[in-house]
């Protein structure tokens, strides 16, 4: 009997271990199912998300943390991503008078003494302004932007008031260069002068900031316009100089560039004075750069026909007014000779023959007579002739006298009057292809096609000679003018300009050089005009920027300019 009983326990108990091993099976089951369910709901959840936004557009926005780690502006680059300003963490020197909380003397050395101390680290330091500065017991910054290095060097000195603080700021890699296009960033943060200032808004954006803004220009172009510039200013003793790359069919600036220039890396005093744009802000009387344009809008209207008529080229007078060609090349001069030569008396007189209202309005189709289409803030107003032209205000301006216009202006001009007679606004924003603007007729395609003849004959027998460039099919035309003053012009105060193209045969680029007040010297031959120191500039600058603009020199190519071959003469 015990022994039955003891029996029966042992397979009760067994029982009960079989029952409670499938219970935590099962148990163990439906918490996988339930997990697996739970997986499985997440799953869909998170596909119906993502056709969700495929269907509507939307996109998943940044996470604070996301947010947190962009840089407080987004950065700029060139058209090919090259990088022309981000933003890095940096050290500040910042003078705190109430660092000792127990209020005891901030300095353990005389003021004096400390500013002594920093000079030694920082030697472009202002110690008088220093010692004032602490002495006179206000919190404020000494210096922005120290290096790892300096900052250990302040440590060291045990000033506790010398706190460095770190923060963020702007940096332009590139230093000096494209200055005048970019611009600055002030302490408080914003945007000053250039596309800092037109992009403040974006790139101060946490929604748009984390992709840089791309410019139209090439950083490679930029500094090569900028070394020819600045070789030939150096060469002439000129006051200034500016020059722009603009490509004729979008509009698009490839580099602009105006010296002397500022570093947006350090803007000091004369930072300050240098920060004028040549190019888009300061108006100029630009000469016989214009002379094309008025031939051009008279080929357009019909008044020349005949490219062999003879004009008249003797003085003209007007009242008591008389101008003459310097020296004369003849009585009579046809139209590709008085290109050539540069004659004033021709070009007033095709002038007169198209008449006011018709070379009015092809003024105001170039935009000669509103600032100049572009993005940056600071833009020239042209010094405009008014509504009515008289007779020799229209001749003047024919050879471009009695208005004045921005060398942005030329170059839109120019871009115009060769790429097939259309009109388009320049832009510093890169533009992606088909986004250019759709622009506006000015030029006959015919008409655009003899001037890129003519401007091809003025660089191979006129006065663009030096611009010539081997292979490169440059075509342009110089232009030289005295600088007004009260009571009249300033002969000993010249305008040089050189407004050409690139390759003639096909416009790819219009580049404009300019130099303010040149002098006479052994580069130039002791003369000032364009021929001799605008010219050379671009037939230097042409062989260099061509090819990073797929541009490659032909020699067995060229515009077909045999028809005008016989009507130079002996030019």
């Amino acid at each position: 009997m015990n022994t039955m009983t003891a029996s029966a326990a042992i397979q009760a108990g067994k029982v009960q271990q079989v029952t409670e091993r499938r219970r935590s099976l099962t148990t163990a089951r439906f918490r996988v199912l339930w997990v697996a369910l739970a997986f499985a709901l997440v799953g869909m959840v998170a596909v119906l998300r993502v056709f969700s936004f495929g269907f509507s557009g939307a996109g998943v926005s940044r996470t604070s943390l996301e947010e947190a780690l962009l840089p407080d502006r987004g950065e700029i680059t060139d058209r090919n991503g090259q990088l022309l300003a981000r933003v890095f963490p940096a050290y500040a020197l910042w003078y705190n008078p109430k660092a000792l909380k127990d209020g005891g003397t901030p300095l353990v050395s005389e003021p004096g003494e400390v500013a002594a101390k920093l000079k030694a680290i920082f030697p472009t330091l202002n110690t008088a302004k220093v010692t004032k500065q602490l002495s006179s017991g206000k919190a404020g910054y000494i210096r922005r932007r120290v290096l790892p290095e300096e900052a250990n060097a302040v440590m060291a000195l045990g000033e506790l008031a010398l706190e460095m603080p770190r923060e963020n700021d702007r940096h332009y890699p590139q230093g000096s260069m494209g200055a005048h296009i970019l611009g600055y960033v002030a302490s408080d943060g914003h945007g000053r002068v250039g596309m800092e200032r037109v992009l403040d808004k974006q790139l101060r954006d946490p929604a748009t900031r984390g992709e840089p803004a791309a410019l139209s220009i090439d950083v490679r172009v930029q500094g090569a316009l900028e070394d020819e510039l600045r070789r030939g200013m150096k060469l002439v003793h000129a006051k200034g100089a500016a020059g722009i790359v603009l490509d004729v069919d979008t509009g698009e600036v490839m580099a602009m560039a105006s010296l002397p220039e500022f570093d947006p890396n350090k803007i000091d005093a004369e930072g300050q004075k240098r920060m004028f744009n040549r190019v888009s802000n300061q108006v100029y009387e630009l000469g016989s750069t214009f002379k094309p344009l008025t031939v051009a809008a008279a080929i357009d209207a019909g008044v020349i026909g005949d490219l062999g008529e003879r004009w008249n080229a003797r003085t003209v007078k007007i009242g008591s007014i008389e101008r003459s060609d310097h020296p004369s090349k003849g009585a009579t001069l046809n139209i590709p000779q008085a290109l050539a030569y540069s004659s004033n008396t021709v070009t007033m007189r095709v002038a007169d023959k198209l008449g006011a209202k018709r070379m009015r309005q092809t003024m105001i189709d170039l935009g000669m007579n509103e600032r100049p289409h572009i993005e940056l803030p600071a833009k020239g107003y042209p010094l405009w002739p008014g509504d009515k032209w008289s007779k020799l205000k229209t001749m003047t301006v024919g050879y471009g006298h009695g208005i004045a216009v921005t060398p942005l202006h030329l170059a839109s001009a120019y871009a115009t009057m060769v790429n097939g007679g259309i009109w388009r606004p320049s832009t510093l924003h890169k533009l992606e292809p088909g986004e250019a603007p759709e622009g506006r007729r000015v030029f006959k395609e015919s008409t655009s096609s003899q001037m890129r003849q003519l401007m091809r004959m003025i660089s191979i027998y006129g006065t663009g000679k030096n611009a010539n460039a081997p292979g490169f099919r440059v075509g342009g035309k110089t232009g030289s003018a005295e600088k007004p003053s009260k009571g009249g012009y300033r002969e000993t105060s010249l305008v040089s300009t050189f407004a050409a193209a690139f390759p003639m045969d096909r416009p790819r680029f219009v580049v404009v050089a300019m130099l303010d007040e040149p002098r006479g010297t052994l580069a130039s031959s002791f003369n000032r005009t364009a021929a001799w120191n605008a010219a050379p500039i671009v037939g230097r600058l042409v062989p260099r920027i061509g090819p990073i603009l797929g541009v490659r020199p032909d020699n067995s190519r060229d515009v077909d300019i045999s028809d005008l071959k016989p009507l130079i003469g002996g030019y």
